[in-house]
């Protein structure tokens, strides 16, 4: 055959799934009305995207030290994201910036 093993497929299905995840943040951050949509989108697709890509570099890596040091960088995603979108989606409140709403015209 092609010399593709089971880790290989395992792994770009880890890939593809990132990277259409990815994807689908950067078309809400383009297509959705207002600050706040646009922020929680890429917020949540960004931050799984990311997650399976590292994953799929793992796998397709194998069990290593760089493997052990991308795990660690899941971790502080997992918690830095969110932690992230959170803080500028308040600050942006605090600062007056007022929600969209039906009817009105998209900022």
């Amino acid at each position: 055959m092609l010399g593709i093993g089971v880790t290989d497929i395992i792994s770009i299905i880890f890939m593809a799934g990132g990277i259409f995840f990815m994807v689908t943040g950067a078309v809400g951050l383009i297509r959705l009305p207002d600050f706040y949509t646009r922020l929680h989108a890429t917020g949540k697709c960004d931050t799984l995207g990311e997650v399976l890509l590292i994953t799929g570099c793992m796998i397709f890596q194998g069990w290593s030290f760089v493997s052990v040091k991308l795990l660690f960088l899941i971790f502080f995603i997992f918690m830095a994201n969110p932690v992230g979108t959170h803080a500028i989606m308040k600050a942006a409140y605090y600062t007056g910036l007022k929600p969209w709403k039906k009817g009105e015209e998209r900022r």
